[in-house]
């Protein structure tokens, strides 16, 4: 980072298994907030993103994307589970659930890669996602709105 008034968003790199799925765990509770102004504090101010087909870099667009997101995607819960890190890179899968405006709810299912800065902000961020309709039945995301319970399962722990 070049911004020295930026304060390091520990773990930082090298990541070991502990800190790597830390940080993917950090990152699961940032998300499922919900809130776009916090969310993007874990990135550098020049971050890189690919979402889907969507390209973009900063804050600003980083920002106004999530906003975007999280105004259709409705009721939206997230898991993140570490698939691989090294060194200063962290790759994970993850799902989430959420419904549109109509009612239909949809399982979105997808990888992302991330590179971070000396500072543990991320500065890359690629990811695939799919999107599945399912049956409000079949939801497995079930707590409350904001991060998942500590004791909620995991993908893993989910059969997902």
């Amino acid at each position: 980072m070049t911004d020295s008034s930026v304060k390091d968003r520990p773990p930082l790199p090298p990541f070991s298994a502990d800190a790597a799925a830390q940080k993917a765990r950090m990152a699961e509770n940032a998300w499922n907030t919900r809130d776009p102004s916090k969310v993007v504090l874990a990135y550098t101010p020049d971050s890189v993103w690919r979402n889907r087909s969507d390209f973009l870099q900063g804050h600003s667009e980083i920002e106004a994307f999530l906003t975007r997101k999280w105004e259709r995607e409705l009721d939206y819960r997230l898991i993140k589970e570490l698939w691989a890190f090294h060194d200063h890179h962290i790759a994970v899968r993850f799902q989430y659930e959420w419904h549109d405006a109509a009612g239909q709810w949809y399982r979105s299912y997808g990888n992302e890669q991330w590179a971070f800065a000396p500072s543990g902000h991320m500065q890359r961020r690629e990811a695939s996602i799919n999107d599945v309709l399912i049956d409000p039945s079949d939801r497995k995301f079930l707590w409350e709105a904001g991060p998942r319970p500590e004791d909620y399962p995991g993908l893993t722990e989910l059969g997902l």
